[in-house]
Formats: structure tokens, C-alpha cells, sequence
């Protein structure tokens, strides 16, 4: 099998740990973030410029690539790979959440997910074993098991039955992956009960499984509940395989879940956010559109490494955001993106340098207000 991760070091103060996974695309430094590449590009970046920016691993989705061009079209050109030019590692996703997202327009069964499609309203029927099968046609170095996502808010009874079902789902996953050279992921459901997401935690791993995501958050709960969550089940699951923890998050999020000895995380905040106008930086987010922008020669970041800051003004971002040219969003993804991935870059540093409980308390004080963040 090529999937293989290690704990290289853990911090001296928190549960973070410095790791590294070996898939049959490459090697990934952990923790890692994920950028989201949903059907089967990074928006607004080329692989090459993902490349510059430091990514290592990136996500795809299965949902969207299986509506369209479909997963059979992308495993005849060669795979999901040589399809979108990205030769390192990717993760993809069951596509659970997407029609978790679908509302309406999905009704939930023991066998599978029946949905209409967003795209034409055709009617389809994901199960457990058409997902992975459809992973499997892409060729993603790491594939997730087709889970049910639990909303929020929901009754215990109402958590306990959709893990139920996510658990049934998982063995049925685990049951018919064919491929050696791709991982297989669980994901932890359970809502923000305690109780169920330990007993989410000791049936994957009596399954047995390469690696575990904690699913279900960033669907609408507090941030507290969200918080709550991870600190809660993080330390049950197995030390020795990555932990994932899905559609997390802005960057405090991070470095708080990375102390709880998280691994991986994705989120479309970086790119969405970027598209929207609105730059991260290590002090402020900055709203490109505000007139107070107009004639400022500074960079997004005076600290940032990218190409975008190393070569273009505040007045002149905002001047494309407000044309509607399309170099805004490129050069806004390029710097977004590069944040996120630096940031983990000096999270590594940190766990590496037994400095990341300081590290933490530092990043954290120095985070915006809420509110700050609106595009408005």
C-alpha cells in the first residue's frame, strides 16, 4: 500500500504533532490545509501557481465531479491527476455533504442518498458503494467514506439514527474498496453529543480504517459547540493515523484545532473569501472595496511572500475588484491561499520548536474582532 503516515514530533505543551503522509503522489507535511479544487480545479489559481504558493495536498469533490464530466469520462483521460494537471496527492471527498446541502432536493434511505441533481434536476442514487467506486475512477490518493451529515440543531435520537446510518455506510465502504494504492477515511459523526461521537470513535476504529475525519461541524452550531467537539474527540482516536477535521476554517479555528492535535483541514474560506474581496492578513482582513483603499500604496501584507504582494498596491486590487476584472480574483486567490498555507508553514515551525502553546496564545490575541471579517 502506498498511504503511510508518522508522527515525526509532538509539542512538549499541547496535543499538536509535527507528521507526515506518504501517499503514491507524493509526500505531505501535516498539519496540512487542504485547498479546495471542488470540480477539479483551485478557482481562479493554475497547478502551477498552487505550486508556488506551497500547496501539498488539495481536495476534490465527488459530487461534482461525478455530475459533471463524470468520473468515468476522468478515469478514461487518465484519472483525476493527469485530468486537471495536479501531480500531487488529493483528497476527495464522499460528496456527503453536498447533498446533505441539496435540502429538498434529497430524501435519505438505508440503501443511499436519492437527490436531483443542481445541475439538470436528473435524479440519482449515491450509495456507499457508488462512492467509492467513483473515487476509486478518479484515482484520489485519499477517499472518504459516504456519511450522513448530522444537522444542526438535532435531538439526541435524531444524531443517534443518522450515526447509525453512517456507521452501517462505513462498513459497507470498508467492504468494497478495491484499490491498494488509495486510503480509506471514516468520519466520526454523532452531532455535538459527546456520548455519540465516542461511539462514532470505537466503531470506525474496530472497522479499521487509514485515517479518521471528524464531520458534522461548521453546519450551523455556536463556535463554543464546534470547539467543544474537537477537544472532546480528538484524543480518542487512534494517535498513529491522521486526524481530519472537514470544512474547518478560519484561521484562529485552525491554530486552536491543530493544539488539539488535529492534522488536516480544508475549507473554501480562503478562495471564497478571496473572490468576495476579502484579504487575510496576520493583523486585519482587509475589505478591497472600501473607499480607504482607493489611493493606498502598500500591499495587502507587508509580511506576505506572495506574488501578489510582492508586486501590486492596495489602490491598484481595489481598482480591478471594482472594474470586475478578472485578475482581481487571481491575484486576491494567490495572496488568500498563500496566507493559509504560511500560517501552516509557521504552525510546523512552532510544534517543531516545542513553542506552540506560545505560538497559540500569541496568534490568538492578535485575531480581529468579531464582526470584522463582514463584506460590507
Amino acid at each position: 500500500m502506498s498511504f503511510n503516515f508518522e508522527v515525526l514530533k509532538k509539542d512538549a505543551h499541547t496535543e499538536a504533532r509535527l507528521g507526515r503522509i506518504d501517499t503514491a503522489h507524493g509526500a505531505v507535511s501535516t498539519p496540512v490545509f487542504m485547498p479546495v479544487g471542488t470540480q477539479g480545479t483551485v478557482k481562479a489559481l493554475m497547478p502551477e501557481t498552487l505550486r508556488e504558493v506551497g500547496a501539498g495536498m488539495i481536495l476534490s469533490n465527488t459530487y461534482h465531479l461525478y455530475l459533471r464530466p463524470g468520473h468515468q469520462l476522468i478515469r478514461d483521460l487518465g484519472g483525476l491527476h493527469r485530468f486537471m494537471h495536479w501531480e500531487g496527492p488529493i483528497l476527495t471527498d464522499s460528496g456527503g455533504f453536498q447533498v446533505f446541502s441539496l435540502g429538498a432536493l434529497r430524501k435519505i434511505t438505508p440503501e443511499g442518498v436519492l437527490f436531483q441533481s443542481h445541475i439538470d434536476g436528473s435524479r440519482h442514487v449515491l450509495t456507499p458503494e457508488l462512492a467509492v467506486s467513483i473515487q476509486e475512477s478518479l484515482g484520489s490518493d485519499i477517499m472518504m467514506c459516504l456519511d450522513e451529515c448530522t444537522p444542526y440543531p438535532a435531538t439526541h435520537r435524531q444524531a443517534e439514527d443518522s450515526l447509525a446510518l453512517t456507521l452501517q455506510w462505513a462498513g459497507r465502504s470498508r467492504a468494497v474498496r478495491q484499490r491498494s494504492d488509495q486510503a480509506l477515511f471514516g468520519i466520526v459523526q454523532g452531532g455535538m453529543y459527546l456520548d455519540l461521537r465516542k461511539k462514532s470513535v470505537e466503531a470506525l476504529t474496530a472497522m479499521g480504517f487509514d485515517g479518521y475525519a471528524l464531520g458534522g461541524v461548521s453546519v450551523g452550531e455556536p463556535k463554543d459547540s464546534m470547539m467543544s467537539v474537537v477537544a472532546g474527540t480528538a484524543p480518542l482516536l487512534p494517535s498513529d493515523r491522521p486526524r481530519y477535521l472537514m470544512g474547518v476554517g478560519t484561521p484562529a479555528d485552525i491554530v486552536t484545532c491543530v493544539g488539539q492535535g488535529i492534522d488536516m483541514f480544508d475549507c473554501v474560506m480562503p478562495t471564497r473569501s478571496a473572490r468576495n474581496g476579502l484579504l487575510f492578513t496576520n493583523h486585519e482582513k482587509v475589505v478591497i472595496k472600501h473607499a480607504r483603499y482607493r489611493e493606498d500604496p502598500l500591499p495587502i501584507d507587508s509580511l506576505c511572500d506572495c506574488y501578489t504582494c510582492k508586486n501590486y498596491s492596495r489602490a491598484y486590487l481595489r481598482h480591478l475588484f471594482m472594474a470586475g476584472e478578472i485578475l482581481a480574483m487571481v491575484l486576491n486567490t494567490i495572496h488568500n491561499v498563500r496566507h493559509y498555507l504560511a500560517l501552516m508553514e509557521r504552525i510546523r515551525a512552532a510544534i517543531h520548536e516545542d513553542r506552540y502553546s506560545a505560538f497559540q496564545k500569541q496568534f490568538l490575541s492578535m485575531q480581529p474582532v468579531a464582526g470584522s471579517d463582514q463584506i460590507a
